[in-house]
């Protein structure tokens, strides 16, 4: 839905007439007014991981994204990136591993030890589910060249329906989760006043050469590969739905010219969580999301 169907107004800052592939539940409102009066109880986030795969072209790099399924009960209709919650057997003790270990990811991530490696192995896991993507490979050095077999797409069916862990494919297959080939760029949360709220890490990575992306996604139907600055541009048009961490994240990587020198800028990426506010002004409601002035907007009172 768009952003006048919620209070006819734009966001502040935002150009007049082109807010329509904004994302606002109906729900908002009178969930933050709850919240606000003591009546509701914050909904505790899933922890989850997504990854922003990208692609060289000959017009500048290009970042897969899929669009979720109008059905789906969290972001329905909105286009996002390859991702999901964590598994509990994505801290698997057994798990192959190649590139900087949980400590150091700990440190990044701003998290416990255990949990950074759930949330990068469900990075990794989640990317090959929904894209049939594996950041994976026999060495430190290497990645696997191809995935579209038929034995792999019957591994990646057995994971998505919790049939096997990822740490059991790659062991019977002999290879090492490759943590090196992906950079944290962000950590957002879904606001407070949400009925379905994640923890979300996003992260970056190049498409390993040899491998394409399937549309293979239940939970999608649509995929595309798009330069960022095209895909905002189809969000500010109102073309494309998008959820304010991936239009924030999409304006963000545009800046790069090449997929290598947007993973190369992870490591000044800000990892401080970003969590939208809701504050009463009178009857009214502002929405805000710190260091994000976009998405600021006021919801008008019932009277």
């Amino acid at each position: 839905m768009g952003a006048e169907q919620l209070n006819g107004e734009s966001p502040a800052g935002a150009p007049q007439g082109r807010s329509n592939g904004r994302w606002w539940p109906d729900s908002w409102p009178d969930r933050i007014r709850a919240l606000a009066s003591g009546e509701l109880e914050p909904v505790v986030p899933r922890r989850a991981a997504t990854v922003m795969l990208l692609r060289d072209t000959p017009d500048g790099p290009a970042v897969h994204l899929l669009r979720r399924r109008a059905s789906m009960a969290f972001a329905g209709g909105a286009y996002a990136y390859p991702g999901g919650s964590v598994d509990p057997r994505d801290e698997h003790e057994a798990l192959s591993w190649a590139g900087p270990d949980a400590d150091a990811w700990a440190a990044r991530l701003g998290c416990e030890p255990a949990l950074a490696q759930a949330v990068v192995c469900a990075a990794v896991r989640e990317t090959f589910e929904e894209s049939g993507v594996l950041l994976a490979g026999p060495d430190a050095d290497s990645v696997v060249a191809d995935t579209t077999g038929e034995d792999w797409e019957a591994d990646r069916a057995a994971l998505v329906a919790h049939e096997l862990a990822f740490a059991e494919l790659l062991a019977r297959r002999g290879l090492l989760l490759r943590s090196d080939l992906l950079g944290a760029w962000a950590r957002w949360i879904t606001p407070e006043f949400e009925e379905r709220r994640y923890d979300t890490w996003f992260f970056v990575a190049l498409l390993p050469e040899g491998q394409r992306t399937r549309d293979v996604s239940s939970e999608a139907d649509r995929t595309v590969w798009l330069r960022p600055a095209d895909a905002a541009a189809q969000y500010d048009s109102g073309e494309m739905t998008m959820l304010p961490p991936t239009i924030t994240t999409l304006r963000a990587l545009a800046v790069h010219t090449t997929a290598r020198e947007a993973l190369a800028a992870c490591a000044d990426q800000d990892m401080t969580p970003v969590l939208a506010k809701a504050r009463l002004k009178g009857d009214d409601i502002v929405l805000e999301w710190p260091g994000h002035g976009e998405f600021t907007r006021t919801v008008r009172g019932r009277s």
